[in-house]
C-alpha cells in the first residue's frame, strides 16, 4: 500500500508581513501533480492545515480547492488539527465528509477508533490522534497520572485497539523528543512538550505533524514529512518534499521523498551596502527570490528597505551584524557614563531591527507599562 504523507501545510499564514497565499496556492497544485504520478492508495495530512485557528474565507477556500481535487480523484483522505487549528472548527461536517472518503479526526474524546484500508497483503489500519495537551488527555482517564505529554500520548496511545498482527499507522502532531527544531514553529518553555518516540512501537509508520524540517524521530519509520514551504530564514537550507512510503507485508516498510521547488525560495545574502547594491554583485542573483540581507556597515542606511526593494522588491528581512549588534567594543573603547539605554530603548532597537520600522506611540506606551509592572515585580 502505497501513502502520501504531508503536514504543516499553514495555508494562509504571513512571513515578514508578506502573504505566502499564492505561493501554498503553487506548490499545493505541485502536491497534486506528484500525487497524480505516484498514484498513492491513500493521503495522510498531519495537522496544521492552517495557521491560525480562525482562518481566512481565502485560507479556507485554498484548502478546500485541494481536497475537492483528491476527492474527485477518489483518493481517501485522512487529516487531523495540529496545534495552530481548531479542531472544532477542522472537523466540523467530518461526518458527511466521510462519505466522499475524506476522513477527518474528531476533537479528542478519549477513544480513537481506526478506518481500515485493504490491499492484497491484508488491511492496514489508520488511526488519527490530534494535537492533545495533558490537560485534555487526564478527563478522560481519571485514574491515570498524567503530568507530561508524554504521559498524555502514551495514555491515549494505549486505549487504542491496536492489533499489532496487523499494520498499523498513526497520524499525529506532536514533538518527539530529539528532533530538531526551527524559528518557525511554536516552541514550548524548557521542552515541556516532548514526547518519547518509544509510545509509538506498536505502530508500522507514524506519520508526524509539528515540525517543519524533513527527518525521522528516532527510527525511519517514525517521521516528520516536513512543511512544503520554508515558513523562516531558519530554513533556507531545507530542501521541502513530499514523503511517500510503501507498506508491504508486515514489517516492510520503504520511505522515499519527492523534491517540491517553490515559486519563489528564501535567500540570505550578506555584505555592506555598497557590496549588496554593486550590478556585479547581484546580477547573477534571482532577485525575485524572499530576501534576508544582513548588512555589516557601522552605521544603518537611511532607507535601507525602501532603496534596497528597488533591486530586491521581496526583500522580507533586514538586520545588521556589526560590532553595535554584537555587543562588542574596539579595543580600549569605555562605555562614556550615563551612555547606557534602558530597557524601553533596547526593546525599540530590537523592533526596529526584527521589523524595519519603529514602534508606533501607543506600542511604546504599551511597553513601557508592561516594563514597568515587570520591575515593580521584580
Amino acid at each position: 500500500m502505497k501513502l502520501i504523507h504531508l503536514s504543516d501545510l499553514h495555508i494562509g499564514k504571513r512571513v515578514n508581513e508578506f502573504s505566502m497565499i499564492e505561493d501554498q496556492k503553487y506548490i499545493l497544485n505541485q502536491i497534486l501533480e506528484i500525487i497524480r504520478k505516484e498514484e498513492p492508495d491513500a493521503v495522510l495530512i498531519a495537522g496544521d492545515i492552517y495557521d491560525k485557528s480562525v482562518p481566512s474565507a481565502e485560507a479556507v477556500e485554498v484548502f478546500d480547492d485541494f481536497l475537492v481535487s483528491l476527492a474527485e480523484a477518489e483518493l481517501p483522505v485522512f487529516l487531523i488539527s495540529g496545534n495552530h487549528d481548531s479542531a472544532e472548527r477542522l472537523s466540523f461536517g467530518g461526518r458527511i465528509l466521510e462519505k466522499s472518503r475524506i476522513h477527518v479526526s474528531p476533537v479528542y474524546h478519549g477513544e480513537t477508533a481506526p478506518v481500515t484500508l485493504r490491499d492484497s497483503w491484508g488491511p492496514v489500519r489508520v488511526f488519527m490522534l490530534p494535537f492533545v495537551k495533558p490537560s485534555q488527555v487526564r478527563a478522560f482517564f481519571p485514574d491515570r497520572e498524567i503530568e507530561t505529554y508524554t504521559d498524555a500520548v502514551a495514555a491515549a496511545v494505549e486505549s487504542m485497539d491496536v492489533d499489532e498482527k496487523e499494520r498499523n499507522v498513526l497520524i499525529t502532531h506532536q514533538f518527539v523528543t530529539g528532533s530538531v527544531r526551527c524559528e518557525s514553529e511554536e516552541l514550548s518553555v524548557g521542552g515541556t512538550d516532548n514526547v518519547d518516540a518509544g509510545v509509538f512501537e506498536a505502530f508500522d509508520y507514524v506519520a508526524l505533524g509539528h515540525l517543519h524540517g524533513p527527518q525521522s524521530a528516532g527510527k525511519e519509520t517514525v517521521r516528520y514529512c516536513g512543511s512544503p514551504l520554508k515558513y523562516s530564514f531558519s530554513e533556507v537550507r531545507h530542501q521541502k518534499s513530499v514523503t511517500v512510503l510503501e507498506l508491504r507485508e508486515k514489517g516492510q516498510v520503504t520511505v522515499k521523498t519527492r523534491p517540491l521547488t517553490p515559486r519563489r525560495d528564501l535567500e540570505e545574502i550578506r555584505g555592506n551596502y555598497m557590496e549588496v547594491t554593486d550590478r556585479s554583485f547581484y546580477e547573477t542573483l534571482d532577485t525575485d527570490r524572499y530576501f534576508h540581507i544582513i548588512l555589516t556597515d557601522e552605521e544603518d542606511i537611511p532607507d535601507a528597505v525602501g532603496k534596497l526593494r528597488s533591486i530586491y522588491p521581496n526583500l522580507m528581512r533586514l538586520s545588521y551584524d556589526n560590532r553595535r549588534t554584537r555587543g562588542e567594543r574596539a579595543p580600549g573603547e569605555l562605555r562614556p557614563a550615563g551612555q547606557k539605554k534602558s530597557p524601553l530603548d533596547l526593546f525599540s532597537d530590537l523592533y526596529r531591527m526584527q521589523n524595519n520600522r519603529e514602534l508606533s506611540p501607543r506600542q511604546a506606551e504599551f511597553m513601557k507599562t508592561l516594563i514597568e509592572e515587570i520591575w515593580e515585580e521584580g
